[in-house]
């Protein structure tokens, strides 16, 4: 009886031990899948989004921003981190939405005045910079394709220096910033405008007022993603007709003098050399 006692004794330790030893097992198991997960884990910090979707103009308050948490290395660029960003102390003013935004999206500081300023054109000038408008057609603004925010090349017509046509480059890549009183680059319909705005440095306002003044001004449009510069481009009537055709100039007829004798009712005439 006492040898079946200490069997079952021995069995009840061994299974215990083993049974130990399994949970051991998993509760590393547990542990190195959690360590896993700690470091899968992506820091965040706090980027304010917007609430809903905002259109040109509109003025931004508190009820259309709220806070998320993002990726710490990959805030895009521009984002607000705080409050404090968007809507300084001292109440400067609102801010107005310069591009449309859809909910949850990012609040960038590009795409948003400064506190107390309007979306007016003025807003758009870098430095160093200044708005300058040219009238135009509708061959001219490329078929009213043009928007704010555009890129074009400005090509002048008018009459060179030996006095021949010539049509050339004079700037290329200039910015739109407004089509007649429309700055919104969010605006998809075609616009026949009558005048064109574009953000231009001192040098470039001076180029076009005399191009304007002097010939005929065509705008190109620029492709949104061509990266390439214009090189010097210019093409002159006769380049585009081909080498003017040079006339020979007939031979002289060779000189006859002569003399008119008068005899009765008859005339005649009769060669002499030529002295002069």
């Amino acid at each position: 009886m006492r040898l079946v006692f200490g069997l079952v004794l021995l069995l009840g330790l061994g299974l215990a031990g083993f049974a130990v030893k399994v949970a051991m097992d998993r509760f590393g198991q547990y542990q190195t899948a959690l360590a896993q997960q700690r470091q899968a884990i992506v820091p965040t910090t706090e980027v304010f989004v917007v609430t809903r979707q905002l259109r040109y103009g509109e003025r931004l308050s508190r009820t259309d921003v709220a806070s998320v948490r993002w990726p710490a290395d990959h805030v895009p660029f521009g984002a607000f981190t705080s409050m404090e960003q968007i809507f300084p102390a001292g109440n400067p003013g609102p801010r107005t939405v310069l591009r449309m935004m859809e909910r949850h999206e990012p609040l960038l500081a590009m795409k948003v005045t400064a506190p107390g300023e309007d979306a007016g054109v003025a807003s758009r000038l870098e430095e160093g910079t200044q708005a300058f408008t040219l009238q135009i057609d509708v061959v001219a603004g490329v078929s009213g394709f043009l928007r704010p925010g555009d890129r074009v090349d400005v090509y002048w017509t008018g009459t060179g220096r030996d006095g021949d046509g010539v049509t050339r480059l004079i700037r290329s890549s200039l910015e739109i910033i407004a089509l007649d009183q429309t700055a919104d680059s969010d605006r998809n319909n075609p616009i026949i405008a009558r005048t064109i705005t574009f953000a231009a440095r001192p040098t470039d306002i001076a180029a076009l007022t005399q191009a304007q003044a002097s010939g005929r001004l065509t705008l190109a449009l620029v492709g949104i993603n061509d990266a390439t510069t214009s090189e010097t481009v210019e093409v002159s009537r006769d380049e585009l007709l081909g080498e003017r055709e040079e006339i020979a100039a007939a031979p002289a007829a060779p000189r006859i003098c002569t003399v008119r004798n008068r005899r009765g009712s008859e005339v005649v005439e009769t060669r002499v050399p030529c002295t002069n």
